[in-house]
């Protein structure tokens, strides 16, 4: 018994260690995207005083339509750019979690079955039945795991698949 008290001891402190440095990886990305968010702010602020100033100085409405529109395609690019660096903070930090997870959830797993067979060899006679539902559980819920990544994967792919897509239009229309 102490053997696999061993093992489930090991695969505790990797899932720990594992948590450990998805916590430091989120806190790291949080601070990307709260600093892309400040320059972006600070960014945001200086050009509406700017635009402001100059929308001040026109003199008729043919000169204010000109100055509004060529603030427009600035503001796109700008609003592209800020797009594509939340997507780059974001997937980063996506395909770090999914391999942390897949990676430890695989290991987990593979330590949970071999203390279960483990332990079910020494099950008493006449339980098989019983055996063969907690088999079928532990079955159901790695397919369940399974397919959580897999949605999670798709979901992660739809998203920079539509902010490809909006920054391939935004391009089209310049």
């Amino acid at each position: 018994m102490n053997l696999n008290n061993d093992h489930l001891i090991a695969t505790q402190k990797t899932t720990v260690d594992a948590f450990v440095a998805l916590s430091e990886k989120a806190f790291a990305s949080f601070e990307k995207l709260v600093e892309l968010n400040m320059a972006a702010s600070k960014a945001l602020l200086s050009e509406s005083m700017s635009n402001l100033q100059a929308l001040s100085t026109a003199k008729d409405a043919q000169a204010l339509l000109a100055l509004q529109s060529g603030m427009v395609k600035p503001m796109a690019d700008k609003a592209a750019s800020y797009s594509r660096h939340v997507l780059e903070i974001v997937s980063g930090s996506s395909a770090d979690f999914t391999q942390a997870l897949e990676s430890t959830s695989a290991e987990s797993q593979k330590t949970v079955a071999a203390l279960l067979e483990t332990s079910l060899k020494n099950a008493p006679a006449g339980s098989e039945s019983a055996v063969a539902v907690i088999k079928s559980a532990i079955s159901a819920g790695n397919n369940a795991v399974e397919t959580a990544q897999k949605t999670a994967k798709q979901a992660a792919q739809m998203v920079e698949s539509n902010i490809s897509a909006l920054s391939k239009a935004v391009q089209v229309a310049e």
